[in-house]
């Protein structure tokens, strides 16, 4: 099973959200979310790691997506089973590239798309990694200001099936500087 460190806790509602460092495809959750190129071709990153983890399955999946209904843009969604994976599906976004103007918003509509189609699928947990922030290139202060912004935004007062989401990343900095940042703003939590 692979070694997980868990940072924290925090609760959004009836949400709880977990920082983790370890494996993502060794989670056991409902939905993997894949940080995706616009092609779902899995080569590298966390892309990569989920695509050899779940098996030929996911990509052929991806392909087939791609075929029927084409590129899936910026910020879009597209959502395939799970292969060998513990997870029933991976929920794959196309995040942002670098440190472009505009790329905010696209990572703001990643997350929105990603939790709205979490909440369709009526999945009780999902694990996100930091999307672009490792071969993409999005700065991680980034990531964390529109992550924290759009989790807060999205469970706020959110009545769904997700119960559990987690934010996992084999790098243990990255994750702390997320859960700090989400202990900071708990203010603006509300609970159950």
């Amino acid at each position: 099973m692979g070694t997980f460190e868990t940072k924290g806790f925090v609760n959004i509602g009836s949400v709880e959200i977990e920082f983790i460092v370890g494996d993502i495809t060794k989670l056991d959750v409902d939905a993997i979310v894949n940080a995706a190129n616009s092609y779902l071709q899995h080569g590298g990153g966390v892309a990569g790691a989920i695509s050899q983890a779940g098996g030929p399955e996911i990509q052929k999946e991806s392909d087939e997506y791609v075929r029927k209904n084409g590129l899936v843009p910026p910020g879009g969604v597209a959502v395939t089973g799970a292969g060998n994976l513990k997870a029933k599906y991976v929920i794959h976004t196309v995040g942002p590239i670098g440190n472009k103007k505009g790329n905010d918003e696209i990572m703001k509509k990643a997350f929105e798309n990603v939790f709205s189609k979490a909440d369709e699928l009526a999945i009780n947990s999902i694990a996100i990694p930091f999307v672009g922030t490792g071969i993409f290139g999005y700065p991680l202060e980034n990531f964390i200001k529109v992550c924290v912004d759009e989790t807060l935004r999205f469970f706020s007062n959110y009545k769904g099936s997700i119960k559990l989401v987690v934010f996992c990343d084999i790098d243990s900095s990255k994750v702390q500087k997320l859960f700090e940042t989400f202990e900071n703003n708990s203010k603006h939590f509300k609970q159950p």
